[in-house]
C-alpha cells in the first residue's frame, strides 16, 4: 500500500470517529436515584443493660429474594415491579437487620440479642423469615398504596431445640399519598409494628425459660 493511500486511510478514520463522538455519548446523562432508608433508631431502654438477664441468639435472618436488594418492590395487581428513581441506601435485608438490633435494644423487656461467639448463654434462639415487604397498589397504580410487611417469627429453645413458638406478624400501614415521601415513612412504620409485636412475644416467651449456664 502507498504511502498517501495509508495516509488517506488514517484521515478517514479519524473522521469517522470525530463524528461518531458527536452521536455517542460516554457518559448519558440520567436522573439520579434517590436515597432512602427505613427502620428509625429506637428509643433508649429505661431499663439498665444487667436486668435483661436473658440472652437470645438470631440466627441469619431470611428475605424475600425479589425484595432483599435495595431497589423497592411494588405490587400492582399481582404483577411486580420496581419504583424507578429510588433505592435503599443499603440492601434492604441490612438494613432491616439494624432495625431488629435496635428494636431490642430499645425495648424494655429482659431480652438482649447475643452474637455468635455468645450463643451458648442464649437461652433460646430466633429465626426471622421476611415473607413480604412491598409496596401494593391493591386500588391500581394511581391511588396511594400501602406497604405490606409480613414476617413468620420461629423460637426455639437452646437447650434441646424445643418449638417455643412459630407466628406470623402482618403490618399494613395505608399511605397518604402516591409519592415516596409518603411511601418511606409507611416502611418506617411497618417494620416497627412488626418489630415491636416481635420483641414483646420473645420477651414474654424468655422470662419464662431459666437462665442459661
Amino acid at each position: 500500500m502507498s504511502k498517501l493511500r495509508i495516509i488517506l486511510r488514517t484521515a478517514a478514520i479519524a473522521a469517522v470517529a470525530v463524528g461518531l463522538t458527536g452521536c455517542i455519548s460516554l457518559f448519558p446523562k440520567s436522573k439520579p436515584a434517590g436515597l432512602y432508608r427505613f427502620g428509625h433508631a429506637a428509643a433508649e431502654s429505661s431499663r439498665p443493660a444487667s436486668d435483661k438477664s436473658f440472652g437470645v441468639y438470631k440466627t441469619p435472618t431470611v428475605f424475600t429474594r425479589s425484595a432483599m436488594s435495595d431497589r423497592l418492590l411494588s405490587v400492582t395487581n399481582g404483577e411486580a415491579a420496581y419504583i424507578s428513581d429510588a433505592r435503599w441506601v443499603s440492601p434492604a435485608i441490612v438494613l432491616f437487620d439494624e432495625a431488629v438490633a435496635r428494636a431490642f435494644e430499645g425495648d424494655d423487656s429482659r431480652a438482649r440479642l447475643v452474637t455468635r461467639g455468645e450463643a451458648l448463654k442464649a437461652v433460646m434462639a430466633l429465626r426471622l423469615e421476611v415473607r413480604s415487604f412491598e409496596t401494593d397498589y391493591v386500588n391500581g397504580p394511581k391511588a396511594p398504596p400501602e406497604v405490606l410487611v409480613e414476617v413468620r417469627a420461629v423460637m426455639t429453645r437452646s437447650n434441646d431445640r424445643a418449638l417455643l413458638g412459630d407466628k406470623v406478624f402482618v403490618a399494613r400501614v395505608k399511605t397518604a399519598d402516591n409519592r415516596l415521601s409518603a411511601i418511606v415513612p409507611a416502611y418506617d412504620q411497618a417494620v416497627d409494628q412488626v418489630l415491636t409485636e416481635i420483641v414483646a412475644w420473645v420477651g414474654e416467651a424468655g422470662a419464662k425459660l431459666p437462665a442459661a449456664t
